[in-house]
């Protein structure tokens, strides 16, 4: 065929298309078994060597699509060309084979055959060329549908989504916080961006919480996957990037998360055991049960929480450091001065319980924490009811626990807490019982709180802040 007969050809089947680069030789098989190994809980390298890629490889296509598969793991049907199917075209049709020839080998339709040949050729050289590789490029991006992401159309949704995802902290008076300089040191999984002294409110409470603020309007309805979507895969461009790290791993990728044990003391009799817990605790049915624990930070520092295990309710202790804690060599077995001691939880969670009333003051769960051996005094302060944890057993604080690791998103690993003030504390306070709660029915844990205390004394309780 002479070069003028080979540019009619091109030029009567579709014009010479260009393409980015080198096809991609990775089938659409051996990215389904990478993805499905991904979905059992395999890591990136052993998900690319069980698909026959390399680690390189594996990382990428786990990189660019954000942690989420960009494919239908379901089987396919069998309608359509598979790549193991253009390679035998390519093979007979270089040999000189018949297209009916081709289409009964394979059980197709001749047409099928043709087709392919035709539309799914390799025009870069200005020559009608069939390349199995080439093919399912072109196969791949013809059967793809883009489709505006709905954050990218709609500017109000995007705002709304946007303004939750990365707010500003107000006292309860309507001050804003600035907040600490809070930044990460990445101990296990090096550096990332540092987390938004923010609301930050979740993906999913976004988006059951429209229902609620737009009740009459449709349009203002997005799922959270989508949000997810929008902040992870890349190329869709509907969310500023930078607003990962208003997501509580701060991570923009989803990969799973690492749980550690925590450790207690065994300090305590059989008779405070949580299995002697009134039974009205467990069902959660009566507020008034609280759930207790400190988190930590660096040189010793640490601050205390206390959650309502009815409402979701969460009030803060502050435990700042005594007078001289860090001015010289430690004593062994010498008084408590980090500011957590048994004396300094007592007396901090007294204060703050004390301000409640007495229908709120049923019980109290905590771990087995050598902060609280004064926890019978305590009982004589408050008339709270303390009960423990069995060893090595945080899930029976699950509603401490889950609110901890919403709190770190404030109080990072790693950071000084002693330097954050009562008025900072009452702050994160105050945007944890505003945000919307799934278990609450996207209510606010102030909204449950008020509604409880309103049921019983009607009239007579002030609305929380």
């Amino acid at each position: 065929m002479s070069v003028r007969q080979r540019l009619q050809a091109v030029r009567a089947m579709r014009g010479q298309m260009w393409s980015p680069g080198r096809p991609s030789t990775a089938r659409r098989e051996d990215r389904v078994r990478f993805w499905q190994a991904i979905a059992r809980g395999a890591s990136t390298e052993d998900a690319a060597l069980e698909a026959g890629a390399s680690a390189a490889v594996g990382t990428r296509w786990f990189r660019q699509a954000g942690g989420m598969s960009p494919i239908s793991l379901a089987p396919t049907s069998g309608r359509y060309v598979s790549f193991a199917e253009r390679e035998e075209i390519a093979i007979w049709h270089a040999q000189r084979v018949g297209v009916r020839d081709i289409a009964r080998r394979l059980r197709r339709a001749p047409s099928t055959i043709s087709r392919e040949l035709l539309r799914n050729a390799a025009t870069r050289g200005w020559r009608v060329e069939y390349r199995a590789t080439t093919a399912q490029w072109h196969a791949e991006r013809r059967a793809s549908r883009p489709k505006v992401a709905k954050l990218a159309a709609d500017d109000r949704l995007r705002a709304y989504v946007q303004d939750r995802l990365a707010g500003t902290i107000t006292r309860p008076e309507g001050e804003p916080v600035p907040g600490p300089d809070t930044r990460w040191i990445g101990r296990r999984h090096g550096r990332r961006q540092d987390r938004r002294w923010a609301t930050a409110w979740s993906p999913e409470q976004i988006a059951n919480r429209l229902r609620l603020d737009f009740a009459d309007d449709a349009s203002m309805r997005i799922s959270h996957e989508a949000i997810y979507q929008a902040l992870y895969v890349q190329g869709r461009g509907a969310l500023r990037r930078e607003l990962v790290a208003c997501l509580r791993t701060g991570r923009a990728l989803r990969v799973p998360r690492a749980r550690s044990q925590r450790r207690g003391k065994r300090f305590v009799t059989p008779e405070l055991l949580i299995s002697q817990r009134p039974p009205e605790a467990d069902d959660r049915a009566v507020p008034g049960h609280w759930e207790g624990d400190l988190i930590l930070g660096r040189d010793s520092s640490a601050s205390g929480t206390l959650v309502e295990r009815s409402t979701r309710f969460t009030m803060l202790l502050h435990l700042p450091p005594m007078a001289g804690h860090g001015s010289g060599p430690r004593l062994h077995n010498g008084p408590a001065t980090a500011g957590h001691g048994a004396g300094a939880v007592r007396d901090a969670i007294a204060a703050v319980i004390t301000t409640l009333p007495d229908q709120l003051r049923r019980s109290l769960t905590w771990d087995q924490g050598a902060e609280m051996a004064q926890h019978a005094q305590l009982r004589i302060d408050t008339g709270l009811e303390v009960y423990f944890c069995d060893p090595h057993s945080p899930w029976q604080r699950g509603s401490n626990e889950n609110t901890n690791g919403l709190l770190r998103q404030y109080f990072p690993k790693g950071t000084d807490l002693s330097r954050h003030s009562r008025d900072d504390l009452d702050a994160v306070a105050a945007a944890l019982n505003h945000r919307p709660r799934k278990t609450l029915s996207w209510k606010t844990p102030a909204e449950a709180l008020n509604e409880h205390l309103h049921s019983v004394q009607p009239g007579s309780v002030a609305t929380t802040p």
